[in-house]
C-alpha cells in the first residue's frame, strides 16, 4: 500500500514538473509580448515621427530647439541648420539637426 501510495506521489510530481515548465515558457512569452507593446514599439513609431519631421523642414520655418529657444531656419545642411533668433538679425546659430524638437511651418498651418 505505502509503494503505491510512494508510485503515484512521484508520478503526480513528474507530470507536475512537465506542466510548470510549459506555464513557465508561456509565462516568458507573455512576458516578453508585453515589454515589446510597452517599450519598444513606441519607441520606434517616436523615431519615425522625428525623422519625417526633420526632413520636412525648409528655409523660414520656425523651429523649437531642445533648450528651449524659438527662431527662425535660414539654412539647411544634411547634418545641420542656421537658425536666427529673436528680431537681431544678427543672432544666427548653426546647430545640428537632432537639437531641434518641433518645427511650425512658415504658411501657419
Amino acid at each position: 500500500m505505502l509503494n503505491m501510495l510512494a508510485a503515484e506521489k512521484a508520478a503526480a510530481t513528474a507530470g507536475g514538473g512537465v506542466g510548470g515548465t510549459m506555464f513557465m515558457l508561456v509565462y516568458i512569452v507573455i512576458i516578453v509580448a508585453v515589454g515589446y507593446f510597452l517599450m519598444y514599439r513606441p519607441n520606434k513609431k517616436e523615431k519615425t515621427r522625428v525623422a519625417a519631421m526633420l526632413a520636412e523642414m525648409e528655409v523660414g520655418d520656425t523651429v523649437l530647439t531642445s533648450s528651449g529657444f524659438y527662431g527662425e531656419i535660414i539654412d539647411i545642411t544634411d547634418e545641420d541648420v542656421i537658425v536666427e533668433f529673436g528680431n537681431n538679425k544678427n543672432c544666427r546659430i548653426p546647430m545640428q539637426k537632432s537639437a531641434i524638437v518641433e518645427v511650425e511651418k512658415a504658411g501657419g498651418e
